[in-house]
């Protein structure tokens, strides 16, 4: 629990610290490099975007040259696997949690925590957002503003929110 939360309040100085130093190739990888030493696994040049936050380090997984774009909210209650490659587009979301049903009411429910997998080579365009037991193939992309809530199979080109292929 202690450990939770010092990992929290270091991802928050990270954040805090590089919001306002603009974004060059040297400035997202310093954050990243940051951000990856508290890390589950980290791959080189990972690079983080100002504004970007990122929750529960210590169970995201990210392969190499990985870029995350501004505005980004990655919450890792459970594991998130980021190949290598991936581009995480504007204001994506991803949030390996969901909440459950108790007495009527999801305010109180206990949490399911569920392994997210963003596969090798794969594009998650803007406003997209993966909820937990999402899985993303290796060379896949995921169009703006789609809801990705289940596994996906094949490789391809992925919309909607009741997401499907079109490609």
């Amino acid at each position: 629990m202690l450990r939770n939360k010092l990992l929290l309040l270091y991802s928050w100085l990270i954040w805090f610290a590089t919001f306002f130093i603009p974004d060059t190739g040297i400035t997202m990888r310093f954050r990243g490099f940051l951000y990856s030493l508290a890390m589950k696994k980290s791959g080189k040049n990972l690079q983080v975007s100002s504004g970007t936050k990122l929750y529960g380090l210590n169970s995201i997984t990210v392969g190499d040259n990985v870029y995350i774009a501004t505005n980004v909210v990655i919450n890792a209650g459970g594991c998130i696997d980021i190949g290598s490659e991936v581009l995480i587009g504007i204001g994506a979301i991803i949030v390996s949690g969901n909440h459950t049903i108790k007495n009527g009411s999801y305010r109180f429910g206990t949490p399911q925590q569920k392994t997210i997998t963003i596969g090798f080579g794969s594009w998650i365009a803007a406003g997209v957002v993966l909820v937990a037991g999402s899985s993303i193939p290796n060379s896949s992309l995921v169009t703006p503003n789609s809801v990705i809530y289940k596994t996906l199979d094949l490789p391809g080109i992925y919309s909607g929110s009741s997401i499907r292929k079109i490609k």
